[in-house]
């Protein structure tokens, strides 16, 4: 990520590791995840040993595509590496993500997969769809995210959760 010229954060269990307080999208993220993260020099040693997810950050979006692409490349199946925000790329263990939460979850929850919804606007949540019985891509959502999702609904800013749960959840009614 540092060599194709994208900040780089680590999180462990427990922590939110950074180079510069001052980087772009730091005090954005901290507002949301209500914490503030630790300034380290570097990421050597036990950083990684100890990281569950490494985020590349770029608000240079061809940077940070040119990035996601040759983060598979290297690592492939490895790791699972998408876009959690158009300037963000995450990597973390390949079963670490939102397809995965869904297998979990069914499997704790004795839940068949096809009787999950999921819905999803980025890249990410994309992960989701194929483990899910219907995938919903919310109207706000590009048109990679849209194009695989069985249903699309409206825009965040419309009330599409609302709406998708109305028309594609409670409208097919009880298995």
């Amino acid at each position: 990520m540092l060599k194709q010229g994208l900040d780089a954060w680590v999180y462990t269990e427990t922590e939110w590791m950074i180079r510069d307080k001052n980087a772009p999208r730091v005090a954005r993220e901290a507002s949301t995840v209500r914490f503030d993260p630790r300034v380290v020099a570097d990421f050597t040693g036990v950083h990684l040993s100890r990281a569950v997810k490494i985020v590349g950050v770029s608000d240079d979006l061809d940077r940070r595509v040119a990035c996601e692409q040759a983060t598979r490349k290297a690592l492939g199946e490895s790791v699972s590496a998408a876009r959690s925000q158009p300037y963000y790329l995450d990597v973390t263990h390949p079963r670490a993500n939102k397809g995965g939460v869904v297998t979990t979850l069914s499997k704790h929850l004795n839940i068949p997969p096809e009787q999950i919804a999921t819905m999803g606007d980025m890249p990410n949540d994309v992960l989701m769809f194929p483990p899910s019985g219907v995938s919903i891509a919310m109207g706000n959502a590009s048109e990679e995210v849209k194009a695989q999702a069985s249903a699309v609904t409206d825009s965040n800013e419309h009330e599409g959760f609302a709406k998708a749960v109305r028309h594609f959840i409670l409208a097919r009614g009880a298995p």
